[in-house]
């Protein structure tokens, strides 16, 4: 009994659940710098007198710096632990957004989002780092979806108060106070989060930088990493682009609402996550070899509504723009079910690196995304007024985008369930399953 409470205790004797709450709270000041630019999007068209391809740039350089920097934000993970990295993470995006709160050239302005992105990539790894080191085995998969669903509410941070500062006081002041809430976040991370209870080691990594490639290609090889890779990118990048840079301006560009009805909307993609995400981490840690199937059930939440909107004549409903949001949000939650594969088979002083790998996944396909939404609108309207049909036809191209994320999670999933099998894991086949006559631990 003694053993087990001093694993829940942290520094000054906070328990594990303040040093979780704290980790939680910088990951949602990252959420809300993340997502910022996304609602000032016809702000930021405005003030850099650019284009659709140029405005979305700054958030394509954002999301290739986040997904490019995982690995090594892993490698700094595995090495120095959860403290060190939240506390760099946050200060990198107070520097970023303090600096694009004070100019108006587009080349200081990508260099902010660069700054803004490389904070990013320090976070959330860091964060869900904490839940396995602070609590056990069988509560990971419920705190993990916990986290990065509480971690949304930045996103209605940058969808509500950070929309009306901007509306009202004006560019410079919207983004001068988000910075100072990421001051906030590296003063609380230091005070409260520690990256292990006291009196238990820290896995941590010393290996040589001449052997860093040799392991990182063994963790990108190993059918669990590919699998949530996969997983990731397939139901997280509709969602990330849609909340990071197109979803307001087709809202209200696109659809014709209003702002406050736009932001309603955007917020959407919150409160579902919160209501579905505690559901889809119990559903993990029961059926544990049934997750790949569960997200590829999820999927089916993003790619009708999405065919649906393609399709449908004139403005859409609110009804369907709720569901299609919906869709979206329940993506994020079924995304961060790929974490739990590398971290149920492979060491865990390597975690660090394979979650940056996973990372990647959605992140580079909402990039690409991003890229491509952009690229097609100034075909359509190269004159930057958008309307409903270019965004139609822009956001079409995220079906074929899905179709590769599927066949990808189906032949990883296939290759790693030959290596658990070598094991004696099995998954049995459905046929099995209905013939017993109820549904197994699967």
């Amino acid at each position: 009994m003694g053993a087990r409470a001093v694993d829940t205790r942290g520094l000054g004797g906070a328990p594990a659940h303040i040093v979780w709450i704290a980790a939680v709270l910088a990951y949602s000041v990252a959420v809300m710098q993340r997502t910022t630019m996304g609602v000032a999007g016809l702000e930021a068209a405005d003030r850099f007198g650019a284009s659709a391809t140029i405005v979305s740039t700054f958030v394509v350089l954002q999301l290739l710096v986040y997904a490019l920097a995982q690995v090594p934000a892993g490698l700094l993970l595995d090495r120095y632990g959860s403290r060190v990295t939240l506390t760099i993470g946050a200060i990198l995006m107070a520097l970023g957004q303090l600096l694009l709160a004070q100019t108006d050239t587009i080349a200081v302005a990508m260099l902010a989002r660069i700054i803004v992105g490389a904070g990013d990539a320090l976070t959330f790894s860091s964060a869900i780092r904490l839940v396995p080191a602070w609590f056990p085995s069988k509560r990971v998969p419920v705190l993990t979806q916990l986290t990065g669903i509480l971690g949304q509410v930045g996103q209605i941070a940058s969808a509500v108060p950070f929309v009306a500062i901007l509306s009202t006081a004006g560019w410079g002041t919207a983004f001068s106070a988000a910075a100072s809430l990421s001051a906030c976040a590296a003063l609380l991370v230091v005070l409260l989060v520690r990256a292990t209870p006291p009196g238990v080691a820290r896995p941590r990594t010393t290996q040589n930088l001449a052997k860093i490639p040799l392991v990182l290609g063994r963790i990108v090889k190993h059918p669990a990493t590919q699998l949530g890779f996969f997983t990731h990118y397939t139901a997280g990048f509709t969602g990330i682009a849609f909340s990071m840079m197109w979803g307001y301006p087709y809202l209200t560009a696109g659809e014709g609402l209003s702002r406050p009805a736009a932001s309603a909307i955007m917020t959407v993609l919150v409160v579902v996550s919160i209501v579905g995400g505690p559901v889809i981490g119990a559903l993990t840690q029961r059926h544990p070899l049934r997750r790949s199937t569960l997200v590829l059930l999820i999927l089916a939440t993003i790619v009708v509504p999405l065919v649906a909107l393609v399709l449908w004549p004139g403005p859409a409903p609110i009804w369907l723009l709720i569901v299609l949001v919906s869709g979206f949000s329940i993506g994020g939650p079924a995304s961060t079910i790929g974490f739990d594969f590398p971290r149920t088979n492979l060491a865990r002083h390597r975690l660090g690196t394979a979650t940056g790998v996973v990372l990647m996944g959605g992140f580079l396909g909402g990039l690409i995304s991003i890229l491509l939404i952009g690229m097609v609108l100034d075909l359509m309207r190269p004159d930057g007024n958008y309307d409903l049909a270019s965004f139609r036809l822009a956001f079409a191209v995220q079906i074929p985008m899905l179709a590769i994320g599927v066949v990808g999670m189906l032949v990883t999933r296939r290759r790693l369930r030959r290596r658990m099998a070598t094991v004696g894991q099995v998954v049995p086949p459905w046929r099995d399953v209905w013939r017993n006559g109820r549904w197994r631990r699967l």
